[in-house]
């Protein structure tokens, strides 16, 4: 009994906290199962907003863990909600740039030292690079805290220059009008590491006039935080992907590792039951993969706005019409939220049009469904996590992005890794189906698809045993995590 205490006792410990969204929960997990195939006992910290949800959607004993992995969960400093949505992003930012969330989490450390029997004493922090407080818990202790950010290079490198455009004059605008008068479509040329870039492909944070936004208060916060307190940041890329941003970055940010894509690194994780173990927030809908059994190799189009984007009923419509005149077949991902404080509601005509070659569903497997030979495209709001997945696949984008740097990954698909098509952000039914039938059949589209297949190709040499993803995962583990246990 005493050596298994031991052993217990001598394993690092790694505590993983996500910011409190879909898109955020899936890489820190990731990271987590990481971690604890290469040795390590974890402690996963949700908000107990999201734990509910969690256990809603994959079950009430979904989330018992192992011995040496549990969940936990501390609150998100606002006010009691059971809903099934994302949250508002300002309300959480706001509670964490003013640290509700700090003295809850500064306890559970404590608390994990200092009354639990069976586990060891927290040897470092892997937090979520948004959730700065958890650097301030981490210092306190004399632990190590490596931040992760989870969305793309070049987006963190257009948010590391919010307070550059700032020092110009150029944000925040002087009145909302610049939002439609050309004033966005400015070319930055002056930010090194940022090509054929225009003041519209920056995040879209600085898209106000109030000096004292708190989206815009936030990214300075979290900016300035970083670059001065972290013991190091890693980042969900690859090198070859994002070289000349990620060399820059360097220039700005201690200690850089990337290791990326997560979901495709995931395949080293040891099989276990924990493995399998989901981070979806909502319930997966049954039978999508089936439904793409049996279709020809690239014949359908896959569309997916992720856990954020909402949008007016309206724009719905045109989608909705421009994927029924394209011909092609579709699988459509409609989130039960996805209309701005409605229900989504698509036309009967349009349904009773479709019904032989589209399917709906309200959340699905999407890796797994970009990887599936059926797809042929996908119709994205350009998440990090959504973009990462189809490069992977090797599945080229039309992309709509929505908020925050989904901007900047859109512009990066289109104009540097030439994967993609961008849809203006007033759709029309018109644009959608040209662009659905210029990317799934025209000479365009072949060249992206091309183009898309070598992306997939190496997304597997970089996560593969030796790739440079791998070496900077393990790199980070023995010289970061363990050499300061």
């Amino acid at each position: 009994m005493g050596s298994i205490s031991s052993e217990r006792q001598s394993k690092p410990h790694a505590v993983c906290m996500p910011y409190p969204a879909q898109g955020h929960v899936t890489p820190m997990l990731t990271v987590a199962k990481l971690l604890h195939s290469t040795g390590f006992h974890v402690t996963f910290v949700n908000t107990e907003y999201n734990h509910r949800r969690l256990l809603r959607s994959l079950g009430p004993t979904s989330l018992d863990g192992l011995p040496d992995f549990q969940f936990m969960a501390i609150p998100d400093g606002l006010p009691f909600s059971d809903e099934d949505v994302t949250q508002d992003v300002p309300s959480i930012c706001e509670a964490i740039m003013t640290n509700k969330s700090l003295p809850y989490f500064r306890d559970l450390l404590r608390r994990l030292n200092e009354s639990d029997p069976v586990a060891p004493q927290v040897t470092c922090v892997f937090a979520d690079f948004t959730m700065s407080f958890a650097i301030d818990a981490a210092k306190e202790i004399g632990i190590p805290c490596v931040l992760l950010w989870t969305a793309s290079a070049c987006g963190l490198l257009g948010y590391l220059n919010f307070k550059n455009l700032m020092e110009k004059g150029i944000i925040p605008l002087k009145d909302m009008n610049q939002l439609n008068d050309g004033y966005l479509d400015k070319p930055i040329d002056f930010v090194p590491g940022l090509k054929n870039m225009r003041l519209k492909d920056f995040p879209s944070f600085l898209r106000t006039t109030d000096p004292n936004d708190i989206m815009l208060k936030y990214v300075l916060y979290i900016m300035d935080r970083a670059t001065s307190s972290s013991s190091a940041i890693t980042i969900n890329t690859f090198c070859e992907l994002e070289q000349p941003v990620l060399d820059q970055i360097a220039t700005m940010l201690p200690s850089i590792h990337e290791i990326g894509p997560l979901a495709m690194l995931s395949h080293q994780i040891k099989e276990s039951s924990l493995k399998s173990l989901g981070s979806n927030l909502w319930k997966l809908q049954p039978g999508c993969l089936d439904w793409l059994e049996g279709k020809q190799t690239g014949s359908t189009v896959f569309v997916n706005f992720g856990s954020v984007t909402v949008m007016t009923n309206q724009q719905l419509v045109e989608f909705a019409w421009g994927l029924a005149n394209s011909g092609y077949d579709f699988l459509w991902i409609t989130r039960p939220d996805l209309v701005r404080g409605d229900t989504a509601v698509l036309p009967q005509e349009f349904l009773d049009q479709t019904k032989e070659r589209g399917l709906l569903a309200s959340w699905c497997p999407q890796d797994a469904v970009l990887q599936h030979p059926a797809i042929g495209a996908f119709l994205t709001h350009s998440g990090w996590n959504s973009t990462l997945e189809s490069i992977s696949g090797g599945v080229p984008m039309v992309c709509w992005p929505f908020f925050a740097e989904q901007q900047t990954n859109c512009r990066f698909a289109c104009t540097e890794w030439e994967i993609g098509m961008e849809i203006d952000n007033n759709v029309k039914r018109a644009d959608v189906e040209l662009l659905i039938r210029e990317i799934m059949g025209g000479d365009k589209g072949k060249k992206m698809k091309e183009r898309a297949l070598k992306w997939k190709q190496s997304v597997a040499m970089a996560t593969q045993n030796g790739g440079p993803s791998l070496v900077n995962f393990q790199k980070l583990v023995n010289e970061v995590l363990i050499s300061n246990k």
